[in-house]
């Protein structure tokens, strides 16, 4: 292959990466934005003093960026395995057309959604119908009512800029004979599905588990590194589990990412782990229930974290090793 063609195919298939750069980049802006320029910049540089406020706020940014750039690289990856990176290579400026687009989507969420949702949430509290059934919970209710809003937007987001940046142009033909390139460069297909795995798998569980829990951190160490590891490790041990089960789900010999096919993967077991380890925990209460008062009732909780917990690290890795051996299945 000539230098000529080789490096428009080159540069064909680093589009996936810069498309989650150009996500990352964006992303970091718009926050730096609103940490120096915005009206409450004031209140809330006064409130990153306390370790309580920053290491959450950052953790809560942390994971949509991750979120985001995984959507961003599996866009860009999915064109170059389904049309070939000769017919990639071929579109007009795909990674000016992506920024411009996502910028135009960041701008409306900041300037127009984002007050409305922020607005809605009160709203809902306020005698709404999520007070009305949830009751005491209508507050954690809210929260992942807002949550389950903003991610929508978010992919909504993403999957727009991807749209218009990778439209084909009507001289494009089609065909995926260069599927193969990045294979023989070194990258490893496997590795690139259980990086997705874990990465949204991760950026989900924390999201949820922080609106879940919002407001009842009282309990938490008020020494900054402890609550900084009280904030990171979790979330580490979470991403290497989900790796190692997305990792198991897959086989050396695999040479497409599908990355929608570990996108499919990982929500589906963001959603099966927790929902197993609720199954327990209710059914567990209810069998303690007899035992539930003074000590008696104390020691059954006890018992009861100390089982969810390595349960739910176990389902992780089986539940995701899972769903990704049956989604990747016709490509082993």
């Amino acid at each position: 292959m000539t230098s000529t063609t080789a490096s428009p195919l080159a540069n064909a298939w680093r589009l996936p990466r810069d498309f989650a750069l150009i996500t990352l980049a964006l992303e970091v802006a718009l926050a730096l934005f609103e940490f120096t320029g915005s009206s409450e910049s004031e209140q809330m540089r006064e409130s990153f003093a306390h370790a309580q406020v920053w290491i959450p706020w950052m953790t809560d940014f942390a994971m949509t960026w991750l979120l985001v750039t995984a959507l961003a690289w599996s866009h860009a990856r999915q064109a170059l395995e389904v049309r070939g990176a000769a017919n990639v290579a071929r579109l007009p400026s795909p990674r000016v057309r992506y920024a411009g687009a996502y910028l135009v989507m960041l701008a409306l969420f900041h300037l127009a959604l984002g007050p409305l949702l922020y607005e809605l949430e009160p709203m809902l509290l306020s005698g709404g119908w999520l007070q009305r059934v949830f009751g005491s919970f209508a507050v954690a209710a809210s929260a992942i009512v807002y949550q389950a809003a903003k991610l929508a937007v978010l992919v909504l987001s993403v999957w727009f800029a991807a749209w218009v940046a990778l439209r084909a142009p009507a001289t494009a033909g089609s065909g995926d004979g260069d599927a193969t390139v990045e294979v023989q460069a070194g990258e490893s297909p496997r590795r690139a599905v259980a990086m997705l795995v874990a990465a949204v798998f991760v950026s989900l569980q924390v999201r949820w588990a922080m609106r879940a829990s919002s407001g009842s951190l009282g309990a938490a160490p008020t020494e900054s590194l402890a609550f900084l590891l009280l904030w990171v490790a979790p979330p580490l041990v979470v991403f290497a589990l989900a790796f190692w089960g997305g990792w198991l789900g897959t086989a050396p010999g695999l040479v497409r990412v599908r990355p929608f096919r570990a996108l499919a993967a990982s929500v589906l077991a963001s959603v099966l782990v927790p929902a197993g380890c609720t199954v327990i925990a209710v059914a567990w209460l209810l069998l303690m229930l007899p035992s539930t008062r003074g000590m008696a009732g104390l020691g059954s909780l006890i018992v009861l974290v100390g089982v969810l917990v390595p349960l739910y690290l176990a389902l992780t890795v089986l539940l995701t090793r899972f769903i990704t051996r049956r989604l990747y299945r016709p490509y082993l």
